[in-house]
């Protein structure tokens, strides 16, 4: 039998390192893709001790013509692109650059699958942030899109794309509407990965404060590690489509504070700074999910909730900053 190709677009990333160890502990043969080729900055993959059994090839994905040659080099059942600018708060200062990167950059590789030779099964890495406020309504596929940000105008409008794609020339491409998923490969620019840090640095006997914009906002938080299993699921389906992913439980990003710093025994309200300089222009109150489509037809079900996520965060930040002493 021979082995799948998968082509990991942004593999270096926290969802493209998860996903590379998922694949290649189901026997694939894993590439990943990233701007700088061999140069890249391979750190998760090195930390999840697979980085010699993932190939590392360049690609640019405003270049139509890089991203031809890769597909062609590597000739990949399965694409999955996870690849562009993550950064909501960022996109605020680069829009240009955001949308050359997740909108541009996905349409070029659906070029590049619809006008290769082979089957390619194609996944897009979607975002919650595309549904904007939902009125306090759980969001599934059927709710309109409503972005509130340059990242979420240009998820929406990658989003859009794939289904064209998918019913204009038949090419089998689904999109994965996940909610955040953190993990301890987050960058600490991820507020998560921010709160968490400097809960366990304060819990070491740091005097620092915490400085956070809007903690009303509510959101459902899940465990990376789960998530990509999804996406490997959506491509196993006999027919494409688009899934909502998420636990369906949502909670306050001052929920998310106090529960971290309960579990340093610490008192959060003495450590944290509101800092208006650190608010967006626009920003989504409450982000809330019903992942009931996954459950019933990829049986994907989420099995951490956001306290085992929070624990798990923190026992990898201790490890990582100061072994096992506490």
């Amino acid at each position: 039998m021979t082995q799948k190709r998968a082509l990991i677009c942004g593999v270096t990333g926290q969802d493209g390192a998860y996903l590379a160890q998922l694949l290649l502990g189901k026997g694939y043969q894993v590439w990943g893709t990233s701007r700088k080729g061999q140069t890249a900055r391979i750190a998760n993959l090195a930390t999840l001790g697979i980085a010699d059994q993932v190939q590392i090839e360049s690609m640019v994905l405003v270049d139509p013509q890089s991203i031809r040659d890769v597909v062609e080099r590597v000739q990949p059942d399965e694409i999955y692109h996870l690849a562009g600018q993550s950064s909501v708060g960022l996109s605020f200062q680069e829009p240009r650059e955001t949308w050359e990167g997740i909108a541009t950059g996905t349409v070029n590789l659906l070029e590049a699958v619809r006008l290769s030779d082979r089957p390619i099964r194609f996944y897009h890495a979607g975002s919650s942030e595309c549904f904007g406020d939902t009125q306090g309504e759980c969001a599934d596929e059927t709710t309109p899109f409503r972005p509130k940000s340059p990242y979420a105008v240009a998820k929406a409008a990658a989003t859009w794309s794939v289904a064209t794609y998918r019913e204009a020339y038949g090419l089998y491409a689904c999109t994965g509407i996940l909610f955040n998923h953190e993990s301890p490969l987050r960058p600490d620019r991820f507020v998560t990965r921010k709160i968490v840090a400097a809960a366990c640095r304060i819990a070491a006997g740091s005097d620092e404060k915490l400085h956070l914009g809007n903690v009303s906002i509510q959101r459902d938080w899940g465990w990376a590690p789960e998530y990509v299993e999804s996406m490997y699921r959506m491509l196993q389906q006999e027919n494409p489509d688009d899934y909502v992913i998420a636990t369906g439980h949502t909670i306050s990003l001052e929920q998310f504070v106090g529960i971290t710093f309960t579990n340093v025994d610490r008192q959060w309200r003495e450590h944290v700074v509101i800092d208006n300089d650190l608010l967006r222009p626009t920003e989504v109150a409450v982000g809330c999910a019903n992942p009931a489509k996954a459950a019933r037809v990829l049986g994907w079900r989420a099995t951490s909730g956001v306290k085992d996520v929070i624990a798990k965060l923190i026992t990898a930040e201790r490890e990582r900053d100061w072994g096992d002493s506490r």
